[in-house]
This record gives structure tokens, C-alpha cells and sequence, in this order.
């Protein structure tokens, strides 16, 4: 067994020193350094505050701004819930933003996950952002989700590492390592006149990462020369310990691959790199050939091997019409879908939409990632429909190591405040009660209750002379992206779809002699999506029908009726009467259609 280990091993080397000796002679392009935009020595109060990113998980946009100058830290987006309905994303309201445009001098991203980088397609359709400084691989990313939606824009994309210093109006910002679930993840270090503000990004303290480690003795540096404002991540502040290494998942993934006998079908997210490089790892190791799909798969995976973040012979690379000249046991597919995604592959895999694969029974099918809150009914599903084609299902309820966080527990939490020693602290970057349980740690560590900020988007903190306060409230709604929409969908289009997607609607068809002011037929009432209750459900039309009749011939007689007034009546009557014998309220729509001989005189009046 040894030797066989030894030789796959051998085999492996073999491949990849031959691949990348050949990459080696590819021309590179030359990385461009950030322009340094001279220093403004200019003095006002610095406004920190988030336009997404506190109260929720994802729709991370920080802002630091003061009277001449403004930066944004992420455009991120969140995954809508269930009953957000047609809704694809949620972003933040760019109002303020598009009111100081002026002041914009760059966008600032930490790192390349959807939740930091989805939203840059519609802020730089919003506002005039003349940069955006990011790393290596977001910048990757941005530039393909700016080609993939066609958007002609001016703005200069500048990667930057963490040598650089870029000086943005008054502010000067350098960048500091942290660890994560992809690479090039990055913390971000505002000098103002007025005094330092720290944002960690995602992060998580692992010692034994997969990649170069987080730069804690750059982080120690900081905390001794003094930082005025943190803002950190408080996504796991609820789970006790430490997060485990990255590198634990290894093992678990490659048990999977030894008991695994027929096709396996992993689904993680796109953005995972390391962990996408770990099952590649397995793969090779067990002699398993990659199919990809799922569009941002592909995207995250070709943009991450063209950088060397993910290594892989191009050879054990196939298509999906290769599938039927491999065995089951030399498959392995990589797809998108762990979070149960409607439209994502694992879905449409489970389905049986997926042109060219099919799930069957001996398949083993593993979910490796945790569910992000919301998202739990969904994943059931999926698992549900696939368990029934006869597929092993494997999540991380099931084997906990298949899946390890790429953000920080309550002693990590603990130990970032000890090496920051901020003198003011404002979590983010989570719900509610993860705020709150990030500020109990740092009031726990010692610091004062007064310099603990729980905030909410659009709340401000004036900081002014190393000194911070609570300010006024900026308008930070939410915006609902059906398509590429940047106007997005308005709230009351939200409420009507859930009413239809909760309680169905009642159409009433009204025929009318409006010069005589007299019904000319019955009203007609149809309910589509609303509810079956087989013979009883004729009898609640016909008897909303005579209802309707009986109130309108009340109206006729009792006053001059206007159109409106006949809608209104239709609508109270409809509505009380179903919801009386149903306890639902659905959507009434009137549909009042007068004498064809009136209709002049009607539209004039």
C-alpha cells in the first residue's frame, strides 16, 4: 500500500512539474502598481458607517467619509430568502452615495467572496467610483462579472498586496493578510487626520492554514501604535473555541473518496478556492477525472488556476459528454448548489433538468459547506429529491469535518481584540444577536461600555480627534435586483408577490352600465392560486359573487358612483368574505368593464 501511495504520488509530481514548466514559458503580464494620489493635508470629523453588512449576513458595504473625501470598503450582496420571490439579489440603496458622488475617490475591496464583490456591477452603474484597488484574484473576478453583464465603464481596476499604500484624498490606506476560506484575503488600515480605523474583513486565526498564514505581527504592530476604531467580523461569535484548520477537512474529504464506489458529486461554493483545491488533491490522488459545472464554478475555477491558486492537470480536466466513456469510478463532479439554489446545478442535477447528467442510484453526493441562515429548507429539499433518485447524500451534519468556517469563533474574536487593543469597537458583518454577542466579548475583555458601538445600517459614528460618537441615521434600504435591473423592485412589488405566493388571488370580472348605473350580468369570480376545496370551492365563488352583486346594487341606489368606488366595494366585499371562511387574505383584483356605448362619454369624464 505504501508503494502504491508512493508511485500515485510520483505520478502527481510528474503531471504538475510538466504543466507548469510550460506555464512558466507563457508571457506574463506585468502586475500594475497602485497609483499613489498625493496626500491632502485636510482636517474634518470622519463618518464611519455601513450601507449593508449589520443585522444580516452579506451586503457587506462600509464607508468612510468626511467633508471633502469618501471610500468604500466591499459591494457585496446578500442571497435572497425564500419569500423574497423573483428576487435574485438584495444590495444596499445607493441614495447617499449618488448624493455625495463628488466625494468618491475608490472603491477598496478585501477579498473575492459574492457577499464583498456581487454588487460592484451595480455600484459602478450607480455612482461615478473612479478605482477599485483589489487583490489578485477579486480583481479577477470583478473584471469577469463586468465583461459577463457588458458594462462600459471608465473605472481603473489596480490590484494591490500587502506592500502597498494608497493615498485616497485625505485618507491613507495600507492592507494587512488574514487568513480565509479563499485566497487573497486581505484587512484594510484607514489613517485619517483625525485618528486610525481598522476593518478586519472575513477572517479566521488559522495556524495551519492552506496558504500563506494571516500577518499577526502586523496586527500586533498596529495595536501597539494605537487603533481608534475597529470594525470586525462577528459572523461565528455564537460558537464557542476555535474554528478548526482548514487542513482538517482533508481527511474527512479523503475518507468520501475512498468509500466512494460509484460517481462522486461534491457541491461547495464557487469562491472556495482552497477547498476546491482539496478535492482536486483527492481526486488526483484516487485517479478521479473533474467535470465542472455551474457557471461561477467555472468562472472561480478558471480564474483561480490562470493565477496558480489552484493546481490541477489540464488532462484530468473533461466535459460533460465525457461522461459516458469514464466509469462511475473515475468520475468526480464539482458543482454549484450547496445552499440549495433554485437555479444552481446541484438543483437543476437533482431535478433532472441538467442536460447530460442525471443523478442514479449508487452516486454519492456531498454537500460541503454549512448552511447559511435561510437557507435550511431549500438544502432539505435537495437532499430530500436526491435521496429519492437513490443517491448517498453526505452533508456536514452528517460527518462535521467536511466543512470547516472561514470565520472566527469567540476566542479567535478574543484574541484579535487583545492584539488590536482598539480604544472603540464596532462589530459587523452579521445578524442581530452576533453583533451583540461580538460587543459582550470585547466589554468582557475589559473595555468600556460606552466604546462599544451596536449598530445598524445607515447609523453613523463621528470619529474626531481620536475620539468616537454616535452621529445622525443616512438612509440604508434595501434594494431587491430581479435581473440586471439597477432600480431594482420596490418593496410593494415584494409584499404583492408574497401574497401571491402565500394566499393566491381573486379576480372579479364586473360588466356594467355605468349611464344607468346598473349591472348588466352577475359579477364572475375566479380564484387562481388561492386554495381547493373541491365542490366547496364553487360554492365560495358563487357565494362571493352574490355578494359582490348585492353590494354594488347597494351603492347604485345610495349615491353617484365613480369607478374607483365599484373597485373599492368589490375589494372589501371579496376580501372579508373570503378571509372569513379561509383565513386568507389574497390578492383581490377588480376587473370593471362598462357598456361599450359609454366608453367615450367614461373616458372623457
Amino acid at each position: 500500500m505504501i508503494r502504491k501511495n508512493i508511485d500515485v504520488m510520483n505520478k502527481v509530481d510528474e503531471i504538475l512539474n510538466e504543466e507548469l514548466e510550460e506555464k512558466a514559458n507563457e508571457t506574463k503580464k506585468p502586475v500594475e502598481e497602485p497609483k499613489i494620489i498625493p496626500h491632502k493635508k485636510y482636517t474634518s470629523p470622519v463618518m464611519v458607517y455601513a450601507l449593508g453588512g449589520l443585522g444580516e449576513v452579506g451586503k457587506n458595504t462600509y464607508c468612510v467619509e468626511n467633508d471633502n473625501d469618501l471610500i468604500i470598503i466591499d459591494a457585496g450582496v446578500r442571497f435572497p430568502e425564500d419569500e423574497l420571490v423573483g428576487v435574485d439579489y438584495v444590495i444596499p440603496s445607493y441614495k447617499h452615495l449618488k448624493d455625495v458622488n463628488q466625494k468618491i475617490r475608490a472603491l477598496f475591496i478585501t477579498h473575492g467572496h459574492e457577499d464583498h464583490i456581487g454588487a460592484v456591477p451595480f455600484l459602478i452603474k450607480s455612482v461615478n467610483v473612479p478605482v477599485i484597488y483589489a487583490p489578485k484574484l477579486a480583481c479577477a473576478l470583478i473584471r469577469q462579472k463586468i465583461l459577463d453583464q457588458k458594462i462600459k465603464t471608465s473605472v481603473k481596476l489596480v490590484e494591490y498586496n500587502d506592500t502597498s499604500v494608497v493615498t485616497a484624498g485625505s485618507f491613507k490606506v495600507s492592507f494587512f493578510r488574514v487568513t480565509h476560506s479563499i485566497p487573497d484575503s486581505y484587512g484594510i488600515c484607514i489613517d485619517t487626520t483625525e485618528g486610525r480605523i481598522v476593518t478586519t474583513g472575513d477572517f479566521k486565526i488559522d495556524l495551519t492554514p492552506v496558504g500563506p498564514d494571516i500577518e499577526l505581527h502586523r496586527i500586533s504592530t498596529m495595536g501597539e501604535e494605537g487603533v481608534d476604531l475597529l470594525l470586525a467580523d462577528s459572523t461565528n461569535a455564537e460558537k464557542e473555541g476555535w474554528t478548526p484548520s482548514e487542513k482538517n477537512v482533508l481527511n474527512a474529504i479523503n475518507d468520501i473518496f475512498d468509500r466512494a464506489h460509484g460517481r462522486l458529486i461534491i457541491s461547495t461554493f464557487s469562491s472556495n478556492v482552497s477547498r476546491i483545491q482539496q478535492i482536486l488533491d483527492c481526486a488526483l490522488k484516487h485517479d478521479r477525472k473533474c467535470i465542472i459545472v455551474g457557471r461561477s464554478m467555472v468562472t472561480a475555477v478558471d480564474c483561480a488556476r490562470k493565477f496558480g491558486y489552484i493546481r490541477f492537470p489540464d488532462s484530468y480536466f473533461k466535459d460533460v459528454s465525457d461522461l459516458k466513456t469514464l466509469k462511475d469510478s473515475e468520475i468526480l463532479i464539482l458543482c454549484t448548489g450547496s445552499q440549495g439554489e433554485a437555479m444552481a446545478a446541484l438543483n437543476r442535477i437533482a431535478n433532472g433538468t441538467f442536460k447530460g447528467i442525471s443523478v442514479s442510484f449508487g452516486d454519492t453526493v456531498v454537500f460541503s459547506s454549512s448552511p447559511i441562515p435561510g437557507n435550511g429548507a431549500s438544502i432539505a429539499k435537495v437532499v430530500n429529491q436526491l435521496t429519492r433518485m437513490g443517491a448517498n447524500v453526505i452533508t456536514n451534519q452528517i460527518i462535521k469535518d467536511i466543512h470547516s468556517s472561514g470565520h472566527p469563533s469567540r476566542l479567535e474574536l478574543k484574541m484579535n481584540l487583545k492584539l488590536f487593543k482598539p480604544k472603540y469597537f464596532m462589530p459587523a458583518h452579521g445578524e442581530y444577536h452576533m453583533l451583540k454577542l461580538h460587543g459582550d466579548i470585547a466589554k468582557e475583555l475589559g473595555m468600556p461600555d460606552d466604546h462599544v458601538f451596536i449598530l445598524a445600517n445607515g447609523d453613523t459614528l463621528i470619529l474626531k480627534d481620536h475620539k468616537v460618537t454616535q452621529g445622525e441615521r443616512l438612509q440604508a434600504e434595501d434594494v431587491y435586483i430581479d435581473g440586471y435591473d439597477i432600480n431594482g423592485v420596490s418593496t410593494a412589488v415584494i409584499r404583492d408577490r408574497k401574497i401571491l405566493h402565500d394566499d393566491g388571488m381573486v379576480s372579479v370580472l364586473v360588466l356594467l352600465d355605468s349611464k344607468n348605473s346598473r349591472l348588466i350580468s352577475p359579477p364572475r369570480v375566479n380564484t387562481v392560486g388561492f386554495v381547493s376545496y373541491g365542490k366547496y370551492e364553487n360554492h365560495l365563488t358563487r357565494h362571493a359573487a352574490t355578494m359582490v352583486e348585492e353590494g354594488l346594487n347597494e351603492l347604485f341606489n345610495s349615491k353617484h358612483v365613480t369607478f374607483n368606488d365599484i373597485k373599492n366595494t368589490v375589494r372589501s366585499i371579496v376580501s372579508k368574505y373570503y378571509f372569513r371562511k379561509t383565513q386568507r387574505n389574497p390578492m383581490i383584483i377588480p376587473l370593471v368593464l362598462d357598456k361599450r356605448e359609454n366608453l367615450p362619454a367614461a373616458r372623457k369624464k
